[in-house]
């Protein structure tokens, strides 16, 4: 995707028109009118959650960028576009209507809230291509290196964090997705900008 403008631009225009629905119910739920058939987490959240969520997931990314290059992993990452990190911008919101909005077990009981949350950041690591290749060059394979697992594992750490955001009761007692957004939409920022420092953003697209 990330050297194909046109998916980019498409999937961009599909994933704003997801957050203008979104953003739609958020303000009926808002006025005091929720919609009942409203998408998940379409709820008001305070600023200081928001905060909190954005400065943990920077945190991470904080941490995985130390143990890159602790480990000497650094110059294995991959490079981007300027047109692809700011797909990551919309991406962002739409991984986490799908994974934190969507693939959730409700009222179930916390132990297969969290059961169900790790099972599915297992999954939402799974799916980043960091221990998986499938090109218009070749074929699936597999690419069971040290960078990928590491970077897997960072995503991994991410997703519990991000589901631990949706359902802090006390830091957001309505399940705002609004904090897990701004978490996720820190970290993807932080990750273009550390890719820009280390000279691995490559062009406008």
């Amino acid at each position: 995707m990330n050297d194909n403008p046109l998916l980019l631009l498409v999937c961009a225009a599909a994933g704003l028109y997801a957050a203008w629905l979104w953003a739609a119910d958020f303000r009926t739920a808002r006025a005091g009118r929720p919609n009942p058939r409203a998408l998940p987490g379409a709820v008001p959240a305070s600023v200081w959650v928001c905060v909190v969520a954005a400065m943990g997931a920077l945190a991470i990314t904080t941490a995985e960028t130390w143990g890159e290059i602790r480990l000497g992993l650094s110059e294995q990452q991959s490079k981007m576009t300027v047109l692809f990190g700011l797909y990551t911008l919309v991406a962002a919101f739409i991984e986490e209507l799908i994974f934190r909005g969507f693939i959730v077990v409700e009222g179930r009981g916390a132990g297969m809230r969290w059961a169900g949350a790790v099972g599915a950041s297992v999954l939402f690591a799974a799916l980043h291509p960091f221990l998986w290749d499938w090109s218009k060059n070749q074929p699936f394979h597999l690419t069971l290196t040290a960078k990928g697992w590491f970077s897997t594992w960072a995503v991994l750490a991410s997703s519990l964090w991000f589901y631990a955001m949706r359902f802090a009761a006390r830091l957001n007692p309505k399940a705002s997705l609004l904090p897990c957004v701004a978490a996720h939409g820190a970290k993807n920022i932080a990750v273009f900008a550390i890719k820009a420092a280390q000279g691995y953003v490559v062009g406008w697209w």
